[in-house]
């Protein structure tokens, strides 16, 4: 018999304030962080991002990155948390990782 793992005060929080958002609606990491540690939350923020990255492995949750469901091991930048869905992504073998592309031609645009 395997024993489960605890989760931790961070995917504590980051679960039920997934579970008090409307389904589909996402959330801010640094809403996590102050909740788990008002005064100092910038220190934080790694771990939340630690154990999002966990959550996600674990098919509890999405990251976003653009709206759209990115590779938990692969992401960067600014990102978001939201409860998975039917038709996200459980594999991201063959999901490109259009995130990290998105903002590339944005630079230098027409008037």
């Amino acid at each position: 018999m395997t024993t489960p793992i605890p989760s931790s005060p961070i995917q504590d929080t980051i679960l039920s304030q997934l579970a008090a958002v409307a389904a589909g609606k996402s959330i801010d990491p640094m809403s996590v962080a102050k909740a788990v540690e008002p005064e100092r939350w910038q220190r934080v923020l790694g771990h939340v991002r630690t154990n999002a990255i966990e959550l996600a492995r674990e098919g509890k949750i999405v990251i976003l990155r653009h709206n759209k469901p990115v590779n938990p091991e692969q992401f960067r930048g600014v990102y978001r948390l939201r409860l998975r869905m039917e038709g996200d992504p459980t594999s991201f073998e063959d999901v490109a990782d259009v995130a990290d592309d998105a903002v590339v031609g944005d630079e230098g645009g027409e008037a």
